[in-house]
């Protein structure tokens, strides 16, 4: 196998001699077109030292740039490291081609453009929200919003292609509670992890009935926005002016792509029947009131925008919900009913209303929450109760419809920060066991591919400090 410098070297010996052959009149024209390659490649080299080659890792390339955009990126999203920051990246991006060339080999692993299209503009918000504004974001990139979308696709498509495969790599693995107890019996004492101060907790949520009239006149209000709409005003700055929707002003009330079982049913069933361009009528969801757009239509998953808009409880309603809940609060000090009882018959919230009032972790699926995970609301009150104590009515806004609502808590557990035990926190220990556990087959499966994939790392990053130590061969 010629090396590229050995081949220039016969390139060369080859033009010289059929050079030597010709007239003079034909020696000219041949010097006057290698004066304009000459010139090309001149450009293509001052090109070259602006994005170069930095590795190749099989039949895929890193260039120069990927690692410039990938550290303004990781900035953008408020991502530090003590470390050398490029070399890091870099290694990631070492790891992210080897884990691509893999899953392009294997037919079970697909991405679609609406998977893309739905990550981008979910990045996009992510960016716009930590830097303030699509002109900030512009700003900070150097280069318009569009080609900031455009310059992601192909790093998403990759991100998905990795994440499938490292799924697939980690699929069969798991964690027994005899590796669990015997992988906690090794740790030293200063490597056990401290469980910080949980608080389980019990809810009663009531919301403020909302007026027929009130209702009446939000659907009226979206009726009229609808015509408006068909007879030709623009339906994004409608959603801007007139939109409840978190985030509006940034998004104009658009939605990425989302299939059936990820949006309200309601929403959903409305948004499914439009064909593209279409507006609905009046759709009432768990949120509020929308009238939708279809935008786009990809298999099983739409495109939409959408007005929200959410009608006001009144004054008069607000203080009979408060009413209602500090009479409740008193039945139950006096233990005339159960909590959990109450919470069945009486809270409007879905979530805990089966489980006795019992809240969820979200982050978890358990009933214990550490102070962070509660939220300021709950947690000013909560960190200072007794167990089996019942606060006081208080406002808080509802997660998912993001309305005012008033809720009563009972704090039925508190755990005080200690160092992790199986017997306490079986499931965090085996959780933290099966991450390293997956770690170590991926780690396994990485270096067993370096060892088969032919890898040239540029001079630039000949002395990083890698993770893995077969990347320079």
């Amino acid at each position: 196998m010629f090396t590229q410098k050995a081949l220039e070297e016969i390139n060369l010996k080859y033009t010289i001699s059929n050079y030597m052959k010709l007239n003079k009149s034909k020696k000219l024209i041949v010097l006057m077109l290698l004066s304009g390659i000459l010139f090309v490649q001149n450009i293509k080299a001052q090109d070259r030292t602006i994005d170069q080659v930095v590795a190749v890792v099989g039949g895929n390339i890193i260039l120069k740039s990927d690692v410039e955009e990938l550290y303004l990126m990781r900035q953008a999203e408020g991502y530090f490291t003590e470390g050398d920051m490029k070399c890091e990246m870099f290694e990631d991006l070492l790891v992210g081609k080897l884990l691509v060339a893999e899953a392009e080999l294997d037919t079970l692993i697909t991405v679609t453009p609406s998977q893309i299209n739905q990550q981008m503009d979910g990045q996009i918000q992510y960016l716009v929200s930590r830097l303030g504004s699509e002109k900030a974001v512009e700003d900070y990139f150097k280069k318009p919003i569009s080609v900031v979308r455009s310059d992601m696709q192909k790093d998403i498509r990759e991100n998905l292609l990795s994440q499938q495969i490292r799924s697939k790599i980690i699929q069969d693995v798991n964690i027994t509670p005899s590796e669990v107890r015997f992988n906690y019996r090794n740790l030293k004492q200063e490597e056990i992890i401290t469980i910080p101060t949980q608080y389980e907790y019990a809810q009663i949520i009531m919301k403020p009935v909302i007026d027929i009239e009130e209702e009446n006149r939000i659907k009226a209000q979206l009726r009229d926005l609808k015509e408006r709409i068909e007879n030709g005003a623009n339906f994004t700055s409608l959603a801007i002016i007139y939109s409840e929707e978190p985030g509006v002003d940034r998004s104009g009330g658009e939605l990425p792509f989302y299939g059936r079982g990820e949006l309200d049913p309601a929403y959903a069933t409305a948004a499914f029947n439009l064909k593209p361009g279409g507006i609905s009528n009046v759709v009432q969801s768990e949120f509020g009131f929308h009238i939708i757009q279809l935008i786009d239509r990809q298999g099983e998953k739409v495109k939409t925008r959408h007005i929200l808009m959410r009608p006001k409880p009144s004054s008069e309603a607000m203080e009979q919900a408060v009413n209602r809940l500090d009479s409740l609060a008193n039945i139950l000090r006096k233990n005339e009913i159960s909590f959990s009882d109450a919470a069945m018959l009486l809270s409007t919230d879905k979530n805990s209303r089966n489980n006795g009032g019992m809240s969820i972790n979200p982050n978890t699926m358990s009933s214990k929450f550490t102070v962070e995970e509660l939220g300021n609301d709950v947690s000013k009150i909560i960190t200072n109760m007794n167990i089996n104590e019942i606060s006081n009515t208080f406002e808080t806004i509802d997660e998912e419809s993001h309305q005012a609502v008033y809720k009563i808590v009972k704090l039925t557990n508190k755990i005080e920060q200690h160092k992790a035990n199986p017997q306490g926190d079986y499931q965090q220990l085996a959780d933290i066991f099966l991450i390293q556990k997956q770690e170590d087959v991926l780690e396994k499966w990485i270096s067993e591919r370096q060892a088969q994939t032919y890898i040239r790392i540029d001079d630039t990053y000949v002395n990083c400090n890698y993770k893995f130590e077969n990347w320079i061969k």
